[in-house]
């Protein structure tokens, strides 16, 4: 099998072809002039150590190819008017990137200081790499970007889910061969069986076969062109292979492979949208195999450096000792011939500007790239017609997670090009499978006729379902960055798989929102947690960690937002707040079992509102007309822990008729922090007055017991605030076994309510040993009959209206 090689045309003129490889060259200058200067721009006087960084940082070795690929892409969009955005891969690749972008005047445009002029041109390269100013990733700061490529990756999920439901975008998304040896990006390339021909744009992969890493060879760059080809093949694409290390043929080449990649996107799309049918091609990608740090030093004190992997990062330093690297980066950087590129004052000569496109076709200022700027807001219901009829609190049982699918179906039937629903296999498993009344399962492979029975698959829908929580996020934020809507859910335990992709989004966020003015807002990346560590009674042990919102709430507050609704009316509420608000992840955490309902829906919505609450009806504090202080405050939050303490209460309440209970409830877990240092949070006065100065606080917490230590640090009395949550105890548990083993069961906590409260005195003895012995019987039971004590599954508050405070 021989590899698909590039056309054997030329379409490129003589002129045309000197003129293209004038910008590359162009493009080169500013990308070594980026990574080492601060000084001295033009070179107009002799190279010496102070024009010189002192810190040299930055990467050379995937820069050309980079730049090589973008102004290929401008000749296109130039020659067919596309609609086109770029996305590099490849890590710290931001020379290769910021060179064409300085070019095409927009980097002056948004930092007027980087002036396209000897001047501006020092600014641009002091500030790359350098304290205070602009990283060497593809950052926010980049006009143009919407992936930074910090941690490697994500690159082609995130251009995937830019084109879904974007008809008329191409993006050309440049994947590292270093990058290609990651978990997230082998799953991304099954992302064209989920591209529809008619309704979504199409990605142009470029694999960047550069052949190293920071010290070794890449894989796919030692394995033959035919297991290579097989493997793309494989996956479902056309590959074409542009190979080669000479410039004016590799011009020729990938001229003309590019423009036979672009005719049959558009011809693919063309037939389909005519037709009306639409079918699963086999896209055109290319490998584009060049040497690593191409058009650099050949070799640098006798070791090879060009097409190796000391290309990589910089390729000379120690500039400020070694005369002999200082001649050298001088005589490297005058090979790109500058006098031909720039004038005398530093301006880029005009053949060059008139390569780049113009207006919003450069890919530097397209709006798609900042997703605020084509942003529409969602067409929102009135989620509170979804609302569940609780004649009284906490008697009435439901799925929380069922009745967002209802609110989610009437979202997605009222916006058909804006809303996505992402989740690994599990819409149905979460109960969200009302969604299917109005849109199907994206599903563009090949179809079984049992399929019709039950699988709920069509080439036009707009649910997102792949056992890869990688590609899913990153379709997400794909879909979010170019200005659309959406939500992903997963599995709790499973959502660490993108712990670090959190991390990438939420740091986006925090730059685009607090320093760079320019970017627009775009939607919240919403993310449901349900099948949560409560209620794993058949999956066990490995799938118990509620630890995800430890990793949420280690980011900065101004980006991460991370809710416990108790109920199905709470979670309305806090769902429509966060499909409505901007610049946040939003990590609600709610269960997809049956569980009580306690508050109508404008209680529920005056809750969610303020994020921390005393419900009136669970305390019997304020009951006559000289409101006494609580004994103890019992506060809680999740779902399980919610009932877990109101049954305590309740016995609490029944042992001890004289004892004062406050019972309160937290849905926005950042209303526990000082408002100081966060500002969702309760000020001290606030939280003094809610939890009493100097009483004690039983707080029963859905996950980590010192999650709320960390979040309370700051607050008075902190040996007052006694924790239950999860301890690392279960296996194949009863949802009550569970729950005891982890002592936040309802027994449980009034022994700890007995052991702190010192009036109860001597008299609680009874009571205390009455619920060991409870303890005893009950897992007796569970591990007898394999389920709970009916009075504990079936267990509703037993007070009504005001019968606490009787």
């Amino acid at each position: 099998m021989v590899m698909t090689s590039s056309p054997q045309t030329k379409p490129l003129s003589d002129e045309e072809l000197r003129k293209i490889d004038a910008y590359w060259r162009a493009c080169h200058y500013l990308a070594v002039g980026m990574i080492y200067l601060r000084d001295n721009p033009l070179l107009k006087e002799p190279l010496k150590p102070e024009h010189v960084k002192h810190r040299l940082l930055g990467h050379w070795g995937a820069s050309p190819a980079l730049s090589f690929t973008y102004i290929h892409c401008n000749r296109l969009i130039k020659k067919y008017d596309l609609d086109m955005i770029f996305m590099a891969g490849p890590g710290h690749g931001a020379p290769g990137v910021l060179g064409p972008v300085y070019l095409e005047g927009t980097y002056s445009e948004i930092y007027p200081d980087k002036s396209l002029d000897e001047l501006g041109m020092q600014k641009f390269f002091k500030q790359f790499s350098f304290p205070g100013h602009i990283g060497s990733h593809v950052t926010p700061e980049t006009p143009g970007s919407i992936h930074e490529g910090g941690e490697l990756g994500y690159s082609l999920s995130h251009a995937y889910g830019s084109i879904l439901d974007n008809p008329d975008l191409i993006t050309c998304c440049v994947v590292g061969d270093g990058e290609a040896e990651t978990g997230p990006l082998a799953t991304a390339w099954h992302s064209n069986k989920y591209i529809n021909p008619i309704r979504d744009g199409a990605v142009l992969p470029v694999l960047n076969l550069n052949g190293y890493k920071i010290a070794n060879p890449t894989i796919l760059a030692r394995i033959s062109h035919e297991e290579l080809e097989a493997l793309f093949r494989g996956y479902g694409y056309t590959p074409y292979i542009v190979e080669g290390s000479d410039p004016a043929e590799m011009h020729q080449k990938m001229a003309a492979t590019m423009e036979l990649c672009i005719n049959d996107i558009r011809g693919i799309q063309q037939e389909c949208r005519n037709s009306g049918n639409a079918v699963r091609p086999r896209w055109p990608m290319i490998i584009l195999r060049t040497p690593k740090g191409w058009t650099g030093p050949q070799e640098v004190d006798g070791h090879k450096v060009e097409g190796f992997w000391r290309a990589h990062q910089v390729p000379m330093g120690g500039m400020h000792s070694n005369p002999e690297h200082l001649r050298r980066l001088e005589e490297w950087m005058k090979s790109y011939r500058p006098e031909e590129l720039f004038d005398d004052n530093g301006s880029p000569m005009p053949e060059l500007l008139e390569l780049s496109p113009t207006g919003n076709r450069r890919m530097s200022a397209n709006p798609h790239a900042n997703g605020g700027l084509v942003r529409r807001e969602l067409t929102m219901p009135d989620f509170r017609q979804y609302a569940i009829a609780i004649p009284e609190h906490g008697t009435v049982e439901f799925e929380n997670t069922k009745v967002l699918g209802y609110l989610m179906r009437d979202i997605m039937r009222d916006n058909l090009n804006n809303f996505r629903l992402m989740g690994p296999d599990e819409t149905a498993s979460n109960r969200l499978q009302a969604v299917y009344e109005v849109t199907k399962k994206a599903w563009m492979a090949d179809f079984y006729p049992e399929d019709l029975d039950g699988s709920e698959l069509s080439q036009d829908g707009r649910v997102m379902e792949m056992l890869s929580e990688h590609t899913l996020q990153g379709w997400l934020e794909g879909y979010l960055l170019t200005g659309r809507h959406g939500l992903f859910h997963t599995y709790e335990a499973f959502a660490h798989v993108v712990d670090s992709m959190f991390n990438q989004h939420a740091k986006w966020l925090d730059i685009c929102k607090n320093h760079v003015p320019w970017r627009r807002s775009v939607s919240s990346l919403n993310i449901l947690l349900s099948s949560l560590v409560w209620r794993q009674d058949h999956n066990g042990f490995s799938h118990q960690d509620p630890g995800y919102v430890d990793l949420a709430t280690n980011k900065s507050p101004d980006v991460v937002r991370v809710y416990f609704p108790p109920d199905a009316n709470c979670l309305l509420s806090v769902a429509d707040h966060c499909f409505r608000s901007v610049d946040y992840i939003n990590v609600i955490v709610s269960d997809k079992q049956s569980h009580l309902q306690y508050l109508p829906m404008d209680e529920a919505i005056r809750h969610c509102t303020k994020g921390i609450g005393i419900w009136d009806w669970a305390s019997n504090d304020d009951c006559g007309t000289e409101p006494d202080i609580p004994d103890i405050v019992m506060a809680c939050c999740g779902d399980i822990p919610t009932k877990e303490s109101l049954a305590a209460t309740a016995i609490l309440r029944e042992e001890f008729p004289y004892l004062k209970v406050r019972f309160i409830n937290v849905v926005d877990l950042f209303t526990l922090v000082p408002d100081t240092e966060h500002p969702h949070g309760l000020s001290d006065r606030d939280f003094n007055s809610l939890f009493t100065t100097d009483k004690p606080i039983m707080f029963n917490f859905h996950g980590y017991p010192w999650l709320i230590h960390k979040l309370t640090y700051r607050r008075q009395g902190q040996e007052r605030i006694h924790v239950r949550g999860y301890k690392e105890e279960g296996n194949i548990n009863t949802p009550l076994e569970l729950a005891i083993r982890n002592q936040i069961d309802r027994f449980n906590l009034v022994i700890d309510v007995i052991d702190r409260v010192p009036k109860l005195g001597s008299a609680a003895a009874h009571v205390k040993e009455r619920m060991k012995n409870r303890i005893i019987e009950c897992l007796t039971y569970a591990f007898e009959q394999g389920t709970d004590i009916e009075e504990v599954t079936n267990w509703k508050w037993p007070y009504k209206g005001n019968d606490f405070c009787q």
